[in-house]
């Protein structure tokens, strides 16, 4: 048996799942399924009480998306005003949509970020494999090959690598959801389609394509005019420009790429913004590289012996530091950058969120229970802030002019458009509300209706003082003249609406009352429940919404939607990781040329792991400086500009993720090292 307002019910079924459930957004509490004799009953609908509406129209068996549009769009030319919402089966819950079309859109960046991260393993594998072909290269060269055949042999080796490489990941990505869906299948709400789609695996493979030759065309087109006598001494001295004809073909491929990236992106404006960033993250990365290995030049000669190798290391002709710099650098920054986003949102919407919010949320109080009501939490909850409004439910049927389906305004605004509002009105200025322009009306106002509007919807809409608006409430349209405009704290999870009308505007409506309750110090559950059984046996028509429970219904989807980010990023992380392997790698010849020579002139195993280990350490820290401070100014940039919130640096979320930076790069190093502190002096030596 279950109280349900003024009814008692009984439980009949269990329902196990919906099919449309997703369409009816995030809820709070249990979903019950009553007869409508018995919500009559309930007491629960009364003037002023938010109750939606869903009426389900098939067309038929037969009809067609072109069918189900036309119906839609002579319904709301037939009935403009009618203030419905039609909803399309292919569009069912826009919100869902939405929120699914961003997290698509947020694995198109992570997946352009590996490849362009893979990309510079590609070229530091290609940098190295034609260092270890410099002497084949150059015997071609002094028997009368070409540089255009030499050209040609290589970049036939490279395409066929390419091949099976993109071969390899399409047969990988084909099999991944499916598998995912299976270990998946008792966590996600819906099933996941595995159906295949070549046209996303051709797109895949001219992706892939199109960065290997991006990346492998310079370093092969500077091997092409590299004089024999240059090879064979040493591959980097004739480190020069390649031919025109070379660099006009690279700067089209990477032309190619960038228009593909950014021409099939849903969101142009965020592919274009990732195309700059990460041009602009090239470019920066060189430069600290260049910067680095200057001031290394220029530091004072040492005394310590593995303090000149390191640094030496760091600055000689052919040194891995540009490298190293660009592949950690890439992975590091994406890497904070999400750990800042992810911890400011956790924070947001739990521990700030948790601090200034209400204890509870009280809605659909009636006129006549309004006295009683506020009395009963005075008695059960002495000494806590009791606040109450009016509220009232409205749609836009005019915006100075124009009409609300024809607008177009910034993504961060739209939501006020769709559906009806929550709408108030009020003698005074809300206390979580900040007078920006315009005057409020005197407590004793009798004139035209006003409307204070919220300042951000305000300028998105492109509204100002003086402008009109026409609301539709409860079927009667509500022409409003924009007095002010106001600054509202929306994080605080008070009372607050975009729209607050004078009160002369709604007198004689009927409407009911919002109310929430605050606790001065931290409430104990116990103390929570036993307030929501008095208020509800009293008041069996009031819904009470424990705030704790919503926020961490909230902090659920969110930590969610965290994991599931840094899932897609850790692909990001292990391509970085990956390459960052390959360009320690791609020294290893130098690395053991210099260690035989020198362990051949006295040097310790140690002395050279010691110098080594610096060398790593150096290069780590530089490094995660770097990407501590972009990752910082991109998140920063996220979460004020794109999600409009209040950024607040988190040391433990950027420190951690340049730690692992710093870990992985001198792990790495070391581990190449080793191998190549245990070579032969004699078979190198004999070869040169």
């Amino acid at each position: 048996k279950i109280d349900l307002g003024d009814i008692k019910i009984t439980v009949q079924d269990v329902i196990i799942s919906e099919p449309d459930r997703l369409a009816g957004g995030v809820g709070f509490g249990p979903r019950l399924m009553i007869s409508n004799e018995a919500l009559r009953n309930s007491g629960l609908v009364q003037p002023g009480s938010l109750v939606r509406w869903h009426y389900k129209v098939k067309l038929g068996d037969t009809a067609t998306k072109a069918d189900v549009t036309a119906a839609r769009e002579a319904t709301e030319s037939a009935l403009p005003q009618a203030g419905w919402r039609i909803r399309a089966r292919d569009n069912a819950s826009p919100g869902l949509s939405r929120n699914i079309e961003r997290f698509a859109q947020f694995l198109t960046l992570v997946g352009l970020t590996a490849l362009i991260v893979g990309g510079v393993g590609v070229a530091n594998a290609v940098t190295a494999y034609l260092d270890s072909k410099r002497e084949v290269i150059a015997t071609f060269k002094s028997i009368g090959a070409t540089g255009g055949f030499v050209f040609t042999i290589y970049i036939i080796q490279i395409l066929m690598i390419s091949s099976i490489a993109v071969a390899l990941g399409l047969i990988i990505g084909t099999f991944i959801p499916p598998i995912a869906g299976f270990f998946l299948r008792d966590v996600l709400p819906v099933e996941i389609d595995t159906t295949i789609h070549p046209l996303a695996l051709a797109l895949a493979a001219v992706y892939g394509f199109l960065m290997a030759l991006v990346f492998a065309l310079w370093p092969l087109a500077r091997a092409r005019d590299i004089p024999p006598t240059a090879l064979f001494r040493d591959f980097e001295s004739g480190g020069r420009l390649p031919r025109i004809g070379y660099i006009v073909a690279l700067l089209a491929l990477i032309g190619a790429l960038l228009a593909l990236a950014v021409g099939l992106s849903e969101n142009q404006r965020i592919a274009a913004y990732f195309v700059v960033g990460t041009l602009g993250a090239f470019a920066l990365l060189r430069i600290v590289a260049l910067g680095i290995m200057a001031l290394a030049k220029r530091l004072p000669r040492m005394r310590s012996t593995e303090w000149r190798l390191a640094i030496g290391n760091i600055h000689r002709p052919g040194a891995i530091t540009p490298s190293v710099v660009l592949s950690l650098g890439l992975g590091l920054s994406l890497l904070v950058t999400i750990a800042l986003i992810d911890g400011n949102l956790r924070n947001q919407l739990t521990s700030s969120l948790a601090d200034e919010a209400p204890s509870f949320f009280f809605v659909d109080i009636q006129n006549h229970e309004i006295e009683s009501f506020e009395t009963l939490l005075t008695d059960n909850a002495a000494g806590a802030t009791i606040e109450r409004v009016p509220m009232m439910r409205g749609f836009f049927v005019d915006i100075a002019g124009q009409k609300p389906e024809e607008m177009v305004v910034d993504p961060g605004s739209a939501w006020a458009l769709r559906g009806d509002r929550g709408i108030t009105y009020s003698a005074k200025i809300p206390d979580n509300s900040e007078l920006l322009e315009g005057e409020w009306w005197p407590e004793d106002y009798d004139g035209p209706s006003l409307v204070s509007f919220d300042e951000e919807i305000a300028r998105h809409f492109g509204l100002t003082i003086g402008d009109t608006i026409t609301v539709n409430v409860l079927g009667r349209e509500i022409v409003s003249t924009v007095a002010s405009t106001r600054k509202i704290e929306w994080q605080s999870l008070a009372i607050n609406f975009v729209m607050v009308f004078s009160p002369n505007t709604f007198a004689g409506a009927p409407h009911a009352h919002l109310a929430t309750l605050t606790y001065p110090d931290e409430a104990t559950p116990d103390r929570e429940f036993a307030l929501m059984k008095n208020v509800v046996t009293a008041f069996p028509t009031v819904t009470t919404v424990r705030v704790k429970d919503a926020l961490e219904r909230v902090a659920d989807v969110v930590g969610q939607l965290a994991w599931a980010i840094r899932g897609a990023s850790g692909v990001t992380l292990l391509s970085s990781i990956l390459v960052l392997a390959g360009a320690l790698a791609a020294g290893h010849r130098t690395q053991i040329h210099d260690a035989v020579i020198l362990k051949t002139l006295g040097a310790t195993r140690s002395q050279l792991l010691k110098a080594y280990l610096i060398q790593f350490t150096l290069l780590g820290l530089i490094t995660a400086v770097f990407g501590i401070l972009s990752g910082t100014i991109a998140s920063w940039f996220v979460v004020e500009t794109i999600m409009d919130g209040d950024f607040t640096f988190l040391p433990s979320a950027a420190f951690s993720a340049a730690f692992i930076a710093l870990l992985l790069c001198i792990s790495l190093g070391l581990i190449g090292t080793w191998r190549i502190l245990g070579q032969k002096a004699a078979p190198l030596l004999r070869n040169e």
